[in-house]
């Protein structure tokens, strides 16, 4: 088997160069990742009768994913998300005495890092790991100031594919100054395929408690028990038609989620050492034209945005960004 596999995925407007890899474990688990915005083009995980399945939402170019982002409501599919998940109040916040003003790109406050977060920059490869449990590590360098953000970060992210179907993905950043931070991966899966949609799939959530929010979804401070509400996942349910939602994390485990497709046996276990899982169904993103000439729309895919809670840096309360 050969474990990693480079080819050319297109050019920037400004003429970069963008790349797709592919990784491919023993079992014959493949994942295609392009260097624009780190994201997650193909998960094909293979089911007993020598068929596989892609199993998240994505686009056969480059130009289909750039614009991808003028649309009303950015789809972000299989992207990176930073510097801050989530949105931030009116895009400001306080830090060290100093109030700092984001840009706004969603209603009056920031979202998943503003204008030009690190879904629409081109991350460079830095390493690659090949044989058993192959990686690739990819670097962004993001400026003091970017999007009114303080400090030179540099982050580091590696995919790894391990022989035991893991998709496991580090980050890793540091700062020059006092800054704040939030990274998530913005796949969309769904276990029927990404040309299936998961009102079938049945899914589970790790959670006592969500975040209450405002009607534009930012988080007023208070923590809703979930028990006896449609927000309770304790155990398996069919996956909400619409679903926009930050769940708190029980500490005990690193377990987040479950998603589980009757049809093809198969189940996602979602793990992580982030306090909240945010979960996203039902976006109104038009019909879209997806790889393979698949038409996407609101119940095509499900996001578990494991990170810290949106506009943590507002509420003193909430786990420190």
């Amino acid at each position: 088997i050969i474990t990693i596999t480079f080819k050319l995925f297109g050019t920037m407007p400004n003429d970069v160069t963008v790349y797709s890899c592919e990784l491919v474990n023993k079992n014959g688990m493949q994942l295609k990742v392009i260097n624009y915005g780190t994201t997650v083009t193909s998960l094909k995980i293979p089911l007993n009768d020598e068929k596989n399945v892609d199993v998240v939402l994505g686009f056969d170019n480059l130009e289909a994913y750039l614009k991808s982002f003028d649309l009303e409501s950015a789809p972000y599919l299989g992207a990176t998300v930073g510097r801050y998940a989530g949105r931030i109040n009116k895009g400001a916040f306080e830090l060290n005495g100093k109030v700092y003003g984001l840009n706004i790109n969603n209603n009056t406050h920031s979202l998943h890092g503003g204008i030009l977060g690190f879904s629409k920059v081109v991350w460079e490869v830095k390493g690659i790991k090949k044989g058993d449990n192959p990686s690739i590590t990819l670097t962004y360098a993001s400026q003091n100031n970017d999007e009114n953000y303080p400090g030179d970060l540099s982050v580091e992210l590696t995919y790894t594919l391990s022989e035991e179907n893991e998709l496991i993905i580090e980050y890793h950043a540091t700062s020059t100054e006092d800054t704040i931070v939030n990274l998530t991966h913005h796949s969309y899966f769904n276990l029927e395929g990404h040309n299936s949609d998961v009102s079938n799939l049945e899914m589970s959530v790790n959670s006592k408690e969500i975040l209450e929010t405002t009607n534009e979804n930012i988080p007023t401070g208070k923590f809703l028990d979930v028990a006896n509400s449609s927000f309770d996942f304790s155990s398996f349910k069919n996956c909400p038609a619409k679903i926009d939602t930050t769940f708190i994390l029980n500490k005990e485990q690193d377990l987040a989620a479950s998603l589980f497709s009757e049809k093809n046996k198969l189940k996602m276990s979602v793990y992580t050492d982030q306090p909240a899982v945010h979960v996203y169904v039902g976006g109104n993103c038009e019909t879209i034209k997806g790889k393979e000439n698949v038409i996407y729309h609101s119940l095509s895919g499900i996001c578990f945005e494991t990170q810290n809670f949106p506009d943590a840096p507002n509420h003193e309360h909430f786990p420190s960004s």
